[in-house]
């Protein structure tokens, strides 16, 4: 069984950039991952045993706006439920907040439409990177 922790005083963070890497996300830093989560409003760790398992977080603004960002899933938890847990947990915790956007990783927007999300009209981004401008962004 796996709960949810939502403070971030006692995360791991070598093992959060661990995990992070284990996607292929390794441009993160420990530096960077202490700052986007100190600075994000909510956060959903999720942990089986003292391990930690997964987590995402979310900004907001604590009345009409949220956006979640970085749900990211160990390797080794994923397709057991976790992602689905911490998605389900930040949405509860914004459940008074009338719009909450996300940006989906490449081809895990079916599992994001599982959870009550779904693709939205009018969805604008700018990205610094190139390369991920071009796998996020719709050429007109």
């Amino acid at each position: 069984m796996y709960k949810i922790d939502r403070n971030i005083t006692g995360l791991d963070w070598n093992e959060v950039l661990s995990i992070y890497h284990a996607v292929g996300w390794t441009r993160h830093t420990l530096i960077a991952l202490q700052t986007i989560y100190s600075n994000s409003s909510h956060v959903a760790a999720a942990y089986a045993g003292s391990q930690l398992a997964g987590l995402g977080r979310a900004l907001s603004d604590g009345v009409f706006n949220a956006a979640i960002y970085d749900v990211i899933i160990h390797p080794q938890f994923q397709r057991k439920g976790v992602g689905k847990l911490v998605v389900e947990d930040l949405l509860n915790q914004l459940k008074d907040i009338s719009c909450v956007h996300l940006i989906s990783t490449t081809s895990n927007e079916p599992f994001y439409e599982k959870a009550g999300l779904k693709s939205a009209k009018t969805a604008m981004a700018r990205y610094l990177n190139k390369d991920l401008e071009a796998e996020y962004l719709v050429e007109k």
